[in-house]
C-alpha cells in the first residue's frame, strides 16, 4: 500500500515539498538549541515548562480523541464512520509522533531519553507516560494497517485485531489521564491540583481532536474524492457538542472552587490569568480569547438548526480549535508555574527559536498524517471502483 503515498498531482507533492522546507527549518532551529542549549528558550527557573510541554499536552488529547470514533465503530457498529474512524486512528499516530518530539526537544539533550528505559522507575508517572504513548501509538499503527489491508482485500480483520480494539480504548483514555497525573501529581502547584485535571484534559481531548478531524473532512471534501457522508458529520458534531460542553463545564467548577473557597494558593493562577497579578498579564488575552471564543462556539454548536448547517458549522470548529489551544495548548501549563512558591510572578513568553522548533515538529506530524491519509484515501477509492 506504500506505493499510494509515491504517487499524486502537483498540488500533493508542493505539499510535501513545503512540509519538508518546514521540517528542515525546524531541523536547523533544533541543531542551535542543541549546541547552545535551553538558554535559547524562554524557560527561567521558576517556569521550566514551556511552549514544548503545552503542545505535548494539547496533542496527547489530540491523539486519544480517536476513541470516540473507534467506540461506536467497532464496538456499537455505528457504520457512519466506517469511513473516517481509519483516520482518526492514523490522525493519532502523527499526534504522538508529535508528543514524542516535543519531549525530545525540551529535554535538551535527546539521550537523556534513554534514562526511562535504561533506568526504568515505575513509581514515577513519567515513566507511565512513556509506556502508555508507546503503546498507543504501536496499537493504531497496526490496526489502522491490519484493517485497510484487509478491506483492500474484501475480507474481515482477525481476531486477533478484534482483541487490540479493545485494547486500545482504555489506552486512549490513559493516555490523557496519565499527561493529566503529571500535573495533579505536584502537590507544590496548586492550580493544577485538583481531582477533576483528568476529566478536564478528556474533555478537552473529545471535542477538540475531533473538531480537526472533522476539519480534515470537510477539507478532502471539498478538494479530493473522499467523502464521510453527512451523516458521520453530525453524528461527530453532536459528540463534538457534548464535550465542548463538558470542557465549559469543567473550567466553571475550577473557577467556583478557587474564588468560593478563598484559598489564595488556588486563585492567584486564576487571577493571573484572567486579570494579571503583581504588574504580570501576557497571558490575560489569551485566556479570555479562549474563553470568548468558547462562549461563541456553543452559541454556535448547541442549537441544531446551527450545527447542521456547515457554513456556520466550519467556523464553528475552527474557533473551538483555536480557544482549546489556547487554554490546554498555552495558558494552562504556563499558569502553574505563575505565581511562584514564593508569590513572586516571573513570566514567560516563548522565543522565536521555541517557536521554530515547533513548526518543524508539527510539520513532521502533518507529514505523516499526509501520507497515511493519502494512502488510506487510496486504499477508499480502490475498494470503492471494484465494488461498482
Amino acid at each position: 500500500m506504500l506505493e499510494k503515498a509515491l504517487t499524486g498531482d502537483s498540488k500533493y507533492w508542493g505539499w510535501i515539498g513545503f512540509l519538508l522546507l518546514l521540517i528542515a527549518v525546524g531541523f536547523g532551529a533544533y541543531l542551535r538549541q542543541f549546541n547552545e542549549g535551553l538558554t535559547l528558550t524562554g524557560l527561567s527557573r521558576d517556569v521550566s515548562w514551556g511552549f514544548y510541554i503545552a503542545q505535548l499536552t494539547y496533542l496527547v488529547g489530540v491523539a486519544a480523541s480517536g476513541v470516540m470514533l473507534v467506540m461506536p465503530y467497532y464496538l456499537h457498529d455505528h457504520k457512519a464512520f466506517g469511513k473516517i474512524t481509519i483516520l482518526g486512528e492514523f490522525m493519532a499516530v502523527g499526534a504522538i509522533t508529535m508528543c514524542l518530539l516535543f519531549v525530545l526537544v525540551d529535554l535538551g539533550q535527546p539521550m537523556r531519553m534513554m534514562n526511562m528505559i535504561i533506568f526504568p522507575t515505575p513509581n514515577s508517572v513519567l515513566f507511565w507516560d512513556m509506556v502508555v504513548l508507546n503503546t498507543y501509538m504501536f496499537l493504531n499503527i497496526i490496526i489502522g494497517w491490519t484493517v485497510l489491508q484487509n478491506e483492500r482485500k474484501g475480507i474481515h480483520y482477525q481476531k486477533w485485531v478484534k482483541v487490540l480494539i479493545y485494547l486500545s480504548i482504555p489506552f486512549a483514555v490513559s493516555i490523557h489521564t496519565v499527561t493529566a497525573f503529571l500535573y495533579a501529581g505536584l502537590p507544590g502547584r496548586h492550580f493544577w491540583l485538583t481531582a477533576i485535571m483528568a476529566p478536564r484534559f478528556l474533555a478537552g481531548a473529545f471535542c477538540a481532536g475531533p473538531a480537526i478531524l472533522l476539519l480534515i473532512v470537510f477539507f478532502l471534501r471539498r478538494f479530493t474524492s473522499f467523502d464521510a457522508g453527512d451523516k458521520a458529520i453530525k453524528s461527530l458534531s453532536v459528540i463534538i457538542t457534548y464535550a465542548m460542553i463538558l470542557n465549559v463545564f469543567f473550567l466553571l467548577l475550577e473557577l467556583f472552587t478557587a474564588f468560593y473557597s478563598g484559598i489564595p494558593g488556588h486563585a492567584h493562577a486564576f487571577v493571573y490569568l484572567f486579570a494579571g497579578l503583581h504588574g504580570g498579564h501576557a497571558l490575560v488575552p489569551v485566556m479570555w480569547a479562549s474563553v470568548i471564543l468558547a462562549v461563541i462556539v456553543l452559541i454556535l454548536l448547541i442549537p441544531p438548526k446551527f450545527r447542521n448547517n456547515y457554513n456556520l458549522l466550519i467556523p464553528a470548529l475552527i474557533m473551538l480549535v483555536l480557544s482549546t489551544w489556547l487554554e490546554k495548548g498555552v495558558a494552562l501549563v504556563v499558569a502553574g508555574f505563575i505565581p511562584n512558591p514564593l508569590e513572586h510572578v516571573n513570566e514567560y513568553a516563548p522565543t522565536l527559536n521555541e517557536l521554530v522548533i515547533s513548526v518543524g515538529v508539527y510539520a513532521v506530524g502533518a507529514l505523516i498524517v499526509t501520507v497515511l491519509y493519502k494512502i488510506a484515501i487510496g486504499v477508499k477509492a480502490e475498494v470503492g471502483d471494484a465494488a461498482h
